[in-house]
């Protein structure tokens, strides 16, 4: 039973333990229950969507330790499964220092969580550390606000927030690991 619960918190997949994934990506939030697992969410179905999907990996994890194990939101979830996109087989996870390693991209969702990489981080990998705002083309702002106070419409924000910005991450790293500009198939609407 462990073995099964540790195959499914591995983050990559078949992909990654055959070596072919060439990009990895981490989504961060507090509790990695409702932006980063939200952000997972989106940015997989858009890398699956431009045929990267044994190329680019990602997963999510949180800075504060909620419970090993534990659904994303219901909220989140909800409002996901609302746009087409399956968090299904998210589980909460916290960061730990191989992440560091294990990644070449990890992406904050706000500046505390950011601060809280900076912490932890070897300098020699800081440069993986960002915002994921940094990438958004029509939605002003540095951070993703924190919807688990709140209500629905928080969660349909944040989602907005998030494909928009996950739009131009995916093209950033097109461009940094393939050379290419965007794919077609790029702008696919969930489900399709």
């Amino acid at each position: 039973m462990i073995a099964a619960l540790l195959r499914n918190l591995w983050p990559f997949g078949n992909a990654a333990r055959e070596g072919r994934v060439v990009c990895r990506v981490l989504f961060v939030c507090t509790g990695n229950l409702c932006r980063s697992p939200s952000a997972e969410a989106v940015f997989r179905h858009k890398v699956k969507a431009t045929g990267l999907g044994e190329l680019v990996a990602c997963a999510s994890a949180g800075t504060h330790r909620v419970g090993l194990g534990s659904l994303p939101d219901a909220r989140a979830r909800a409002a996901a499964q609302r746009r087409g996109y399956d968090m299904s087989r998210q589980r909460w996870r916290l960061i730990d220092k191989a992440d560091f390693d294990r990644f070449d991209l990890i992406v904050a969702m706000d500046r505390q969580n950011l601060e809280a990489l900076r912490q932890t981080c070897p300098a020699e990998k800081a440069d993986r550390l960002r915002l994921l705002m940094e990438f958004a083309r029509s939605h002003e702002g540095v951070e993703i606000p924190d919807p688990y106070y709140g209500n629905v419409k928080g969660f349909e924000l944040v989602l907005d927030m998030i494909e928009d910005a996950c739009e131009s991450l995916l093209d950033h790293i097109r461009s940094q690991y393939f050379g290419a500009a965007r794919a077609p198939g790029a702008n696919a609407a969930p489900g399709s």
